[in-house]
């Protein structure tokens, strides 16, 4: 990847288009907001792959997060809380609960900043009927 000086942060392009990155959210995504929807994004792909591979069937996923950030150590990011919301017909909550457990072992940036990041997940299953 290639970065590039440009009026009040940084540009990167990527194959899917232009990334804007600076401090000041009028110029661009903040790093720290870029770090959460990585760790947000990589973690719930790899939860819907490991849905499909043992067939659960969902009817959508809603992902949440919550940061917590150190202000006396430069705003360093020290836990990042990530709230599932699976909704579906015949749940199965330990199923989900395995199926995030693998999800999580397998996520790339959580396990490139599990030692310095405390990351914690829950679930909330919405039933709905068929």
């Amino acid at each position: 990847m290639d970065f590039y000086l440009k009026e009040g942060g940084i540009r990167t392009r990527l194959p899917y288009g232009e990334l804007d990155i600076s401090g000041n959210e009028n110029c661009g995504y903040r790093p720290f907001q870029l770090m959460v929807a990585s760790v947000a994004g990589c973690s719930a792909s790899v939860f819907r792959k490991v849905l499909e591979k043992k067939r659960i069937v969902i009817e959508d996923l809603h992902i949440s997060a919550e940061v917590t950030r150190n202000p006396e150590e430069a705003n360093r990011i020290e836990s990042i809380e990530l709230h599932y919301a699976v909704k579906g017909a015949h749940l199965d909550r330990e199923k989900l609960e395995k199926t995030l457990e693998i999800a999580r072992k397998n996520c790339s940036m959580i396990r490139t900043i599990e030692n310095a990041v405390k990351i914690t997940e829950t679930l909330e299953i919405i039933k709905i009927s068929d």
